[in-house]
């Protein structure tokens, strides 16, 4: 019985067949070859990655009953608070050396999101001081946030530093 739809020969089974295994064959060496490695051998690597809101750049300030009255009724409310976070000013040392100063700017079309920070640093494997230093803070002068630790990092070892909003400290991880 003929549905209307040709019928495979032993030719096209043989040469699907052939088609399929050359594949997995391919699919087979790439899994393998060539090699990756994450790190080179004894590198140790730190990563420093955190998003942070700002402080707002500027005090809220009372509105009087003269500027409340130039307003809408939809917009009186009688404090006002700018929108716009302070960049996010980050700074890494390891072992006495400066290795990274970064201004990370807030997010968003009125500058009110947070600023994100993402950079890596291989390094070799072994004991470093880490000093990080953040100021999220545009009105005050210096750091915010300081951290300095003594790390040891073995090989193929990955170091996160990160901010914790909850406790307002940086982290590592």
């Amino acid at each position: 019985m003929s549905d209307g739809k040709p019928q495979l020969g032993a030719t096209a089974w043989a040469g699907q067949v052939l088609l399929y295994a050359l594949f997995a064959l391919l699919v087979g060496v790439f899994s393998n070859w060539p090699t990756y490695r994450h790190l080179a051998e004894g590198q140790s690597l730190i990563k420093l990655s955190f998003s942070h809101t700002g402080k707002p750049v500027s005090e809220c300030h009372t509105q009087s009953a003269e500027q409340l009255a130039k307003l809408p009724p939809n917009m009186r409310a009688p404090v006002r608070c700018p929108r716009e976070r302070s960049p996010i000013v980050v700074e890494l040392d390891i072992d006495g050396t400066a290795v990274f100063r970064h201004t990370a700017l807030p997010s968003g079309l009125a500058k009110d999101g947070a600023a994100s920070v993402y950079h890596r640093f291989p390094i070799v494997s072994g004991s470093h001081r880490l000093v990080v230093r953040v100021n999220d803070d545009l009105r005050r002068t210096g750091f915010t946030h300081v951290r300095e630790d003594s790390v040891t990092l073995s090989p193929a070892q990955i170091l996160v530093i990160d901010f914790d909003p909850a406790t307002q400290t940086i982290t590592l991880q």
